[in-house]
């Protein structure tokens, strides 16, 4: 799953939770055993959700869906559209408006950027000062993230052309999304891997 997901399958709404789950993709060269609990218990809820997801049959099942050159890079291009349909969406999975979850969510993990690694200090600045959660809402918000993780590949790659994929495959992403994500929200809460510990943070 991608940023706003990761958020959002949070366990609470507590800022070390928040970035915990967040700091799941910049965890490389990061020594575990120097970060609060609460912050430990969210790369791990952050991983649980990895997991759950690049295994799940639905997600596995949309594979098919993508030109063969595009399938080696769809879980890049299904966590971001992913992002894409729980914006649209919101309203089925949360009763806090949009806008208010993410204002949320950037002033708590910016309140804690102390503990953020260096990468994730910059991306979660960059993010903050363009609004990227909500750029997710439009499907060119969608092409121009997939161009800059192109861009980050050190190898060639057709990340930048999978908008046609997209489009072309957008009702049955849409549909998986909505058959697979209730089942996650349903995994995690479960898991309650950072329930327990709420008073952590």
């Amino acid at each position: 799953m991608n940023y706003l997901a990761h958020l959002y399958l949070s366990q609470h709404d507590q800022g070390l939770s928040l970035l915990g789950n967040l700091m799941g993709d910049f965890c490389k060269g990061v020594d575990l055993n120097r970060l609060p609990e609460a912050v430990k218990l969210g790369i791990y809820n952050h991983r649980a959700v990895d997991r759950f997801t690049d295994n799940h049959v639905v997600v596995q099942g949309l594979k098919p869906l993508f030109d063969r050159r595009f399938r080696r890079f769809s879980g890049i291009i299904t966590d971001v559209i992913f992002d894409h349909f729980l914006i649209k969406h919101w309203s089925t999975f949360s009763d806090t408006p949009l806008h208010r979850f993410i204002e949320h969510s950037y002033n708590a993990l910016w309140l804690h950027r102390q503990w953020m690694p260096a990468p994730m200090t910059d991306t979660v600045g960059r993010i903050i000062e363009h609004n990227g959660l909500m750029a997710y809402g439009s499907l060119e918000g969608v092409r121009m993230t997939l161009l800059r993780l192109s861009q980050r590949i050190r190898f060639d790659n057709p990340l930048a052309e999978s908008q046609t994929e997209i489009l072309k495959n957008y009702t049955k992403l849409d549909d998986g999304f909505l058959q697979f994500f209730p089942e996650l929200i349903e995994y995690i809460d479960h898991l309650a891997i950072e329930v327990e510990n709420a008073q952590l943070n």
